[in-house]
């Protein structure tokens, strides 16, 4: 797993998603984007903050994921809706495996991470979640902070 992150480019991570979600489970997926989609999500003009993945009739879409216009793209494209639904392209068995965890145990399911795979291709990264409670990111918080003291002491010693 070490060897693949090495040979992959990360767009943008959805570090907003990592502080408000337990991630239980994640997947790789492709997703559906145009042209001029992919150049911008290649200078990385993209945003997953608010964004979350529905499914809808047995397949799975990416909603509220901005990705800005091309600065280059032409004139003839006036209606460039930048949160547009945006399909993602998973194996039939991982969406039913999905649909029935976030209906069953109320999960929901958040991109973690927008990235160009080693084939360059524009893969995403999703992870089944489980909302953290305030006490819980509390918590997270005070851990770091302590690690942060301990090796800033460690350095001025």
């Amino acid at each position: 797993m070490a060897d693949i992150k090495k040979e992959r480019t990360t767009i943008f991570t959805n570090k907003k998603a990592l502080h408000n979600y337990h991630i239980l489970e994640d997947y790789e997926t492709g997703i559906v984007l145009s042209g001029y989609e992919v150049k911008s999500a290649r200078l990385h003009n993209v945003s997953l903050t608010d964004s979350l993945v529905r499914i809808t009739n047995g397949e799975a879409f990416l909603e509220n994921a901005y990705i800005a216009p091309y600065s280059q793209i032409s004139t003839h494209i006036q209606d460039y809706n930048a949160k547009r639904l945006r399909k993602l392209l998973l194996h039939k068995k991982e969406i039913v495996k999905l649909a029935s965890k976030v209906k069953e145990k109320g999960l929901t399911i958040v991109p973690l991470e927008l990235y160009v795979s080693k084939y360059g291709k524009i893969k995403l990264s999703i992870g089944l979640a489980k909302g953290k409670t305030t006490y819980d990111k509390k918590e997270l918080l005070k851990k770091k902070d302590i690690e942060r003291e301990m090796q800033k002491s460690l350095r001025d010693f």
